[in-house]
This record gives structure tokens, sequence and C-alpha cells, in this order.
């Protein structure tokens, strides 16, 4: 009865609450086999309109195929758009890697470290628990809710003649942009007030949340390439050549690292480009240094 109390004055700072309680105390935010280490620190946190006009441009961004919020959770209740309550509201959270996991990845430069390889597999379990552990959380409080990339509809697609792919119809990168989370970089990658070096998640409610804002002028001002063109750690980090100062080449990315006889052994994860970059663990463009700690 208090949560709920709390939650009806207060929902987006106790969400938020929920959200990093998770984070620190839940036992599935570690790796088991590797000393129980730690995978990710406090998380960020940030909410956007559901019906942001953003998201219908996301079909052209992303893919035709991109589902706006609404879209989403009509489809997860098997409704019509129109069917679904008139406000509606996307949480959206970045789970920056701990400095440890980070560092072993610095040390590497053909293949990514185990320890980042069974960060990003356990990693992306424990985020899946938190998408569920919000759904949870928000029905019982009496708002539908869902997370998109946990339903049978999610899709990624990977045709390799199709120059946008691999993509997917519910990016959770550009979810976090329209929550005002931090912005694209050169490598394609997620640039953070906590770096790039992390997961994102995400959750569609039709509970009315306090709208987050974007303050970035541009989808890249966090990355240093395109604010000064200072910066192309990133592209001396590819042991691939997939990241060139055209941007990223997706296919090449996918298609060359995974040959590794590494990740045979894990997940299909590199991370090096996310690695001893300005970027690592903070928005760079606010410092006047571009070295990494």
């Amino acid at each position: 009865m208090k949560a709920k109390q709390q939650f009806q004055t207060e929902s987006a700072q106790f969400i938020e609450r929920e959200i990093k309680t998770f984070v620190h105390t839940s036992s599935l935010n570690c790796i088991p086999m590797m000393d129980n280490q730690i995978i990710f620190d406090e998380p960020l946190v940030k909410f956007a309109d559901g019906d942001d006009p953003i998201f219908a441009e996301y079909k052209t961004v992303v893919h035709l195929t991109h589902l706006t919020p609404r879209e989403a959770l009509a489809k997860t209740y098997s409704k019509s758009p129109e069917d679904i309550p008139a406000h509606l509201s996307v949480i959206s959270w970045i789970l920056p890697f701990t400095r440890k996991i980070r560092e072993s990845n610095r040390r590497h430069t053909l293949t990514p470290s185990r320890l980042w390889l069974n960060a990003y597999c356990y990693g992306e379990w424990f985020n899946d628990a938190l998408r569920e552990h919000v759904v949870e959380l928000l029905t019982k409080m009496g708002y539908i809710a869902a997370a998109p990339v946990k339903q049978p509809y999610f899709k990624k697609e990977y045709c390799p003649v199709n120059e946008k792919a691999p993509y997917s119809n519910w990016s959770e990168r550009h979810i976090a942009y329209a929550a005002g989370l931090g912005t694209f970089s050169l490598s394609d990658g997620f640039i953070t007030e906590r770096g790039i070096a992390h997961r994102c998640g995400s959750v569609v409610t039709a509970l009315m949340l306090p709208v987050s804002p974007r303050t970035a002028k541009t989808p890249y001002s966090n990355c240093l390439f395109y604010v000064n063109g200072s910066c192309r750690a990133c592209i001396a980090r590819c042991p691939v050549g997939a990241i060139s100062e055209n941007g990223h080449d997706k296919i090449k990315c996918r298609d060359k690292v995974r040959l590794s006889e590494k990740y045979k052994a894990g997940a299909l994860a590199c991370g090096l480009c996310q690695t001893r970059v300005p970027c690592e663990f903070r928005n760079p463009t606010k410092k006047a240094s571009i070295k990494t700690a």
C-alpha cells in the first residue's frame, strides 16, 4: 500500500528508484563463473512521450518496419493503435559497464576480452530481467506495459543487400536518443553522459510520465569527430576496418569479427571501439582533454 501511494504521488521518481535498486541489489547483475564480477554501475533513466513525432521519423531513419511505441503496445495486447490509451510514455535506461570490465577490453586489440564477452552475454540476460521487472511493476500498479524486445514480434534483420542491415524493428539506441539520454557516434554507438560502453533498455507504458528534454543540438553532438574533427580513436580500434570517416559498415563489422575463434566461446560482441576511446565512460565534448582515464 505504501509503495502504491508513493507510485501515485511521484511515479517518475518511484520508477527511477526501482530501476536503480534492481541494478544495485539483483543477484543477476554479475558473472557467476568469474568471481561474481559486477557487470553494471548505477544506471541512467529518462522518459519520452510515447507519441513524440520522432518515433514516426524512425520509420525512415532506421527502417520502415520500426515500430512506434503505440504500435508496439497495440501489438502486445492484440489491439488496434486507436484502442490504446491516449497518453503513452517510454521509460529508457542506460546500464554502464563497470570500470573493471571496460579496463579488461582496453588491453585487447584484435579480439575482445573474455570478461567483456561474458559481461555482454550475462549483462543482456540481466537487462531482460530488468525489462520484465519494470513491466511487472507497472502492470501491478494498473497500467498496461510492454518491453518490445521481449515480444514475439521483435525482429532483427541481417539482409546482406540492405545497406542499413543489421537493423531491428525496435532500436534501443534510438529509443534512448528520443528520451534525451545521449547521441550517436561515428562508430554507430550511443554516447551518454556515462560514455559509450553500456547496454540500453526500454519499456512502453500507458502511464503518463514527465518528458525528459532532448538537449543535444544534433544526433551526433556528443561525438568529438562530428563536433570538431579532433578524434578518430574508434577507427584505429576496429580490428577489421569497419569504421572510417564515412561512418560504420555494419555488415563488415558483423561478418568479419564473428570469424574470430574466440567468439565461439561467447556472444558476438566485440566492443573494442567502445573502450580505450575518449567516449568510453563520459561525454568527451564536455572535457577540454580527449585523454582516456
